[in-house]
C-alpha cells in the first residue's frame, strides 16, 4: 500500500512538473487590426477570411471602421495594434504623440473626375467651371487644389469648388445629372456610373484619372492609404508582426488577382456593401502593399505635397525618421 501511495505521489509530482513546463513562455497573441470601409480596407479582406477559416498564421481580431474617426480613436485608446488609415491621418496621429510607426502603403490613388458630358479632357479644361467635391479639409481637397495650382488655375478666380459632405450624395447628383462635374473616390465612382446607367443617363463618364494627372509632375506615386502599427505591439511581438507583413502582402495580392472571389469576401465583411460593386471597383482602387524604402519614399512624397498645401493637413509638421522606423 505504501509503495502504491508513493507511486501515486511521484506521478502527481511528475505531472505537475510537466504541466509547468508545457506552459508557453510566449502565449498566443491576438493581433487586433482595424480597417476602414472602402479601398483602404479592401486589401485586408482575404486575411480576414483566412482568420475566420482558421487558416491564418496569426490569431486576429478585426474591426471594420465606418470612418477615419473610428480608426483614429482605436489607436488613441489603445484598442488596436494595426490600422489601415488615410496617409495624412497617420501623420496627424504621429505628430499628436500617438506611438505608431509607418508599415507600408496599401492604397494608391483612388480619385477620379467625372463629367456629365464630353468637354473635360485635361485639368486645364476645368478652368471657369464648377466642380463638386467631397473630403473638405482632408486629403482629397489638398490633392485637387495641388493639381489645379500646378496647372496654373487660380483657386480664387479661375474655378468654383462646391463641397458636399457625403460621397454618396455627390454620387447621386452626378448620376442624376444634377452635377455636371465632380471628383470622387472609388468605390463611389463605380456607384455613380452604375446608378447613372440604371437611370438612363448615358452621359456620365470618367473624364480624368487624378493619379495619372499627379504623375505628370514627377511627384512619384500618388498614395492615399497606408498601414500603421503601434510601437508597443511591434516591439513586444516581433514574430507576430513579421507574420502579419507576409500575410497582408499575400492578401492584397489575392484581392487584385482573384477579383471574382475577392469581391465576395469584401461584401461578406462589409467593406463594400455588394460584391458586384466591389468587383467593378477593384481595378480602379489601386490596392497594393509597398513597404521598405519604396513605401517610405511614396509616403514622404505625398506628405510633402500635403504639407506644402496646408501644414495642418499632416499635423503641423512632417513626421521625423522615427515614424519610418529609423533611429
Amino acid at each position: 500500500m505504501k509503495k502504491i501511495l508513493a507511486l501515486v505521489l511521484a506521478l502527481c509530482m511528475i505531472f505537475a512538473l510537466v504541466s509547468c513546463n508545457d506552459t508557453p513562455e510566449n502565449p498566443d497573441v491576438t493581433v487586433r487590426a482595424t480597417v476602414m470601409k472602402g479601398p483602404t480596407g479592401m486589401g485586408m479582406s482575404k486575411l480576414m477570411k483566412d482568420d475566420a477559416n482558421g487558416t491564418s498564421q496569426n490569431d486576429y481580431e478585426f474591426t471594420v471602421a465606418a470612418s477615419p474617426d473610428e480608426a483614429r480613436n482605436a489607436l488613441i485608446s489603445g484598442t488596436t495594434d494595426i490600422a489601415a488609415l488615410p496617409v495624412n491621418l497617420a501623420a496627424v496621429l504621429y505628430n499628436k504623440g500617438v506611438d505608431i510607426s509607418f508599415v507600408g502603403i496599401n492604397t494608391l490613388g483612388v480619385l477620379y473626375i467625372l463629367e456629365n458630358g464630353n468637354t473635360i479632357t485635361s485639368v486645364e479644361d476645368l478652368r471657369g467651371k464648377t466642380i463638386y467635391a467631397t473630403g473638405q479639409g482632408s486629403t482629397p481637397q489638398y490633392i485637387l487644389e495641388y493639381l489645379l495650382t500646378k496647372n496654373g488655375i487660380d483657386l480664387e478666380n479661375d474655378i468654383t469648388i462646391e463641397y458636399i459632405a457625403e460621397h454618396a450624395e455627390l454620387a447621386t447628383k452626378l448620376a442624376t445629372g444634377d452635377a455636371a462635374i465632380g471628383i470622387l473616390p472609388e468605390p463611389n465612382v463605380t456607384s455613380a456610373l452604375s446608378a447613372a446607367t440604371q437611370n438612363g443617363n448615358t452621359a456620365l463618364r470618367i473624364a480624368l484619372d487624378v493619379t495619372e494627372e499627379w504623375e505628370k509632375f514627377g511627384e512619384g506615386e500618388l498614395c492615399q492609404g497606408c498601414i500603421v502599427v503601434t510601437n508597443q505591439f511591434k516591439n513586444e511581438h516581433p514574430e507576430q508582426y513579421a507574420k502579419f507583413l507576409k500575410e497582408y502582402a499575400a492578401s492584397a495580392e489575392y484581392v487584385v488577382t482573384e477579383v471574382d472571389e475577392a469581391s465576395k469576401i469584401i461584401e461578406e465583411f462589409g467593406i463594400i456593401p455588394k460584391a458586384p460593386l466591389a468587383k467593378k471597383a477593384i481595378p480602379n482602387a489601386n490596392i497594393c502593399f509597398i513597404d521598405g524604402d519604396d513605401g517610405i519614399a511614396y509616403m514622404q512624397s505625398v506628405l510633402n505635397v500635403l504639407y506644402t498645401a496646408n501644414p495642418s493637413s499632416v499635423g503641423g509638421k512632417l513626421p521625423d525618421d522615427a515614424f519610418y522606423g529609423k533611429k
